[in-house]
């Protein structure tokens, strides 16, 4: 009696290998969880050494225009303006995600609605090839391709904001591509079939049903796209000039937040000056990071809601 008595209170082998399996999704949660915080604090902390340590102004740094943190200008003060790049990094990602939303919306609906066959045996494994490209190759090909055919048609270098939108563009396409796809797909089909029932045709109701239902997607993978596009860094500093200045045209040469921070991490010092602002550039795109998934986040939960 009581052998089945231990039998029955003791736990089965079902239920062990069950508690043994959320041991382990627990302590890689942890595991995840304290990687982020330790990576969002040493960041934090060489970063804000700039402006604790260092004494630099936080509104000189984020609205100055000359970058030469070896110098110092009248007042003493190091040449520490961060606006140039990141004006230009707004610019090069905005501009990007721009050229990339109609064309990867076209391509989504050529795939989902107008013929879903050939779009799964053609344009599929296309994209599924340049999402799988290295970033090293894409600026290789800005630098022998785009850069030349820029300096024809608008003179100049060739090097600056327009190269790098074209790149950046050609990067994030699959992605929002892809993500745009299974927004359309998943846009419920008796909504075609009532807005077809109703007499609209085929391009009014991709126009007008399909594209509004699945908006909150699409903005979603236009928003993760500019997130990728912010924060690339070899293909955009191949061919977007890198000078740390105003940018007056796209066609002059200029910098990104990630191109000098590439350039120059290799070059400073830990704990000095130099050092420290470039830490300074790595945590505003660490925020500018954060940012875009609070947006991801209220877009798909503004889509959750209708």
């Amino acid at each position: 009696m009581e052998d089945i008595k231990t039998e029955l209170l003791s736990k089965s082998k079902r239920a062990r290998m069950e508690s043994f399996g959320k041991l382990i999704s627990f302590i890689c949660i942890l595991l995840i969880v304290l990687a982020v915080g330790m990576i969002i604090y040493f960041v934090a902390s060489k970063g804000l050494a700039t402006f604790f340590v260092d004494k630099v102004n936080v509104f000189s740094f984020l609205f100055g225009l000359n970058w030469n943190p070896g110098q110092t200008d009248d007042y003493g003060q190091p040449l520490v303006g961060a606006l140039p790049m990141i004006v230009t990094s707004f610019l090069v990602t905005f501009l990007s995600a721009i050229v990339a939303m109609p064309c990867a919306c076209g391509a989504a609906v050529f795939m989902t609605e107008i013929s879903p066959k050939r779009g799964v045996k053609i344009l599929q494994p296309v994209i599924e090839l340049l999402v799988g490209i290295p970033s090293v190759v894409y600026g290789f090909i800005g630098l022998s391709v785009i850069v030349p055919t820029v300096r024809s048609f608008f003179g100049g270098t060739g090097f600056g904001i327009l190269s790098g939108t074209f790149v950046l563009f050609v990067m994030i396409l699959p992605t929002v591509t892809s993500m745009t796809v299974d927004a359309l797909r998943a846009v419920p089909r008796h909504y075609r079939e009532a807005s077809l029932a109703l007499g609209a045709t085929r391009a009014q109701t991709i126009w007008r049903v399909l594209l509004r239902a699945a908006s909150s997607g699409i903005l979603t993978a236009v928003v993760f796209g500019m997130a990728r596009a912010f924060g690339e860094a070899l293909a955009i500093q191949m061919v977007i000039g890198n000078a740390a200045m105003m940018p007056d045209s796209l066609t002059t040469p200029a910098a990104t937040l990630t191109s000098v921070l590439t350039m120059g991490i290799g070059n400073t010092i830990m704990g000095t000056l130099e050092n420290n602002v470039l830490w300074s550039l790595a945590l505003l795109l660490l925020l500018m990071s954060l940012i875009f998934n609070v947006i991801i986040r209220m877009i798909e939960k503004r889509g959750s809601l209708k």
